[in-house]
């Protein structure tokens, strides 16, 4: 059985960079966005957070555009995915782990997005 699942629960390091891509019935909108995650530190261990690349998708992108803001904690579950293409300089192959988002979860409080962030009550599953 092959399984390729992520969950993390983290920070938005910035804020959301929307895009539409696509035309037609096609046209989709696409968030991209970094999330840190706190490591379990061991006794001695400096609390440097893990950074994650996250690409969100359809209307989970436009929701995280309009309600994440840097610093949200957020919950995402999807799967790891490398992006890879050819430096056009050097010729070099490059990839990048990305974390494509399947589900969403706005876990902060309503003070910490804004007054006008809706109210999800128990994480506003996406």
């Amino acid at each position: 059985m092959d399984l390729n699942v992520v969950t993390l629960v983290g920070r938005a390091g910035r804020d959301p960079e929307m895009k539409y891509v696509g035309s037609g019935e096609n046209y989709r909108p696409v968030c991209s966005l970094t999330l840190a995650v706190d490591r379990l530190k061991r006794k001695g261990d400096m609390n440097e957070p893990d950074w994650f690349n996250l690409e969100i998708w359809g209307k989970t992108a436009e929701i995280a555009g309009q309600y994440v803001k840097k610093g949200s904690l957020i919950g995402v579950t999807g799967n790891l995915i490398f992006n890879r293409w050819q430096d056009k300089l050097s010729g070099e192959a490059k990839e990048r782990p990305l974390i494509r988002v399947d589900r969403l979860d706005l876990l902060g409080s309503r003070r910490d997005s804004g007054a006008d962030a809706p109210d999800f009550g128990d994480g506003g599953d996406f």
